[in-house]
């Protein structure tokens, strides 16, 4: 009979891979940290024998993650929450290991299932009987769920086929990540990055020219910016001690940034709407 001291300690040990597996399949390093603790709660709980502590956790995470991916649906979301905290870098850094932002993105399209099966065979190397057995399914069909998910993942991704949303996000992930060269990729040769004279004010560049000039703008920064709709578009925003100060206004065209505008005037603030970041999710509608 294993100790609860003992399940404790197995726990512990096996955390740091459960988290892994939750962020890579969720894509979210907090929704991961929450499948975890529901992955311990349900350890206490359990009163059947556990020969095999690491594949019990390994299969309880799993199908938690499972249950969240079909779970999720479009949540509207108010006025900006202005004790809300700016997004953690931990997030893109969780997940940078094994995926990049356009992999990511093809993760996002495929099942829940493809999902489960792609990363817990192909990232952490689960056996398709193990996994049969998370889905509810045979081995074949495990087998088959991930060789789907791994032709599409191969398939090459072209930024011109993504949605504004997910080039806005990937942009802006690049800038807090310091990943220059991915800035470059996202921004038209010709992108002119223009401001109101309200955010002028504030301390933006009236204007910036260039791909080579906007991305060593911003490399590096753009740590506490939120994804917003702007109007109803996809875009960011400065939040400053709970207050919106400057959204940035994309213009996407072919798969690249081709304009970018600070805006800072009380009537641009005033519509200013969060958007779940790494997704369209969210509303533009007022409140």
């Amino acid at each position: 009979m294993v100790s609860d001291e003992q399940l404790g300690e197995g726990f512990e040990t096996e955390r740091p891979r459960l988290q892994r597996i939750a962020a890579h399949i969720l894509g979210d390093a907090d929704a991961a940290q929450d499948i975890v603790q529901q992955a311990w709660l349900r350890l206490q709980a359990t009163e059947e024998p556990i020969s095999n502590l690491a594949g019990w956790l390994t299969t309880a995470t799993s199908r938690l993650c499972l249950d969240r991916l079909r779970a999720r649906a479009p949540v509207p979301t108010e006025s900006i929450e202005l004790e809300a905290r700016a997004p953690d870098p931990a997030d893109d850094v969780v997940l940078a290991d094994t995926v990049g932002i356009a992999l990511q993105v093809v993760l996002d399209r495929l099942t829940p299932a493809e999902r489960v099966a792609f990363v817990l065979h192909d990232s952490f190397g689960v056996g398709f009987e193990s996994i049969a057995s998370m889905l509810d399914t045979t081995s074949v069909a495990a087998r088959k769920l991930a060789s789907r998910a791994r032709a599409k993942v191969r398939a090459p991704v072209r930024d011109d086929a993504l949605a504004d949303w997910e080039i806005v996000d990937a942009f802006m992930a690049a800038a807090r990540e310091g990943d220059f060269s991915r800035l470059l990729q996202l921004l038209a040769p010709d992108v002119v990055v223009t401001a109101d004279e309200a955010a002028i004010a504030l301390g933006t560049p009236a204007r910036l020219a260039g791909a080579d000039e906007v991305a060593r703008f911003f490399n590096g920064a753009a740590a506490a910016a939120f994804a917003v709709f702007v109007g109803d578009r996809p875009g960011a925003a400065w939040i400053h001690r709970g207050q919106v100060k400057v959204a940035f206004d994309f213009t996407v065209e072919a798969g690249r940034v081709r304009h970018l505008r600070f805006r800072a005037a009380d009537d641009v603030l005033a519509g200013i709407r969060r958007r779940d970041r790494g997704s369209a999710r969210g509303s533009a509608a007022r409140t």
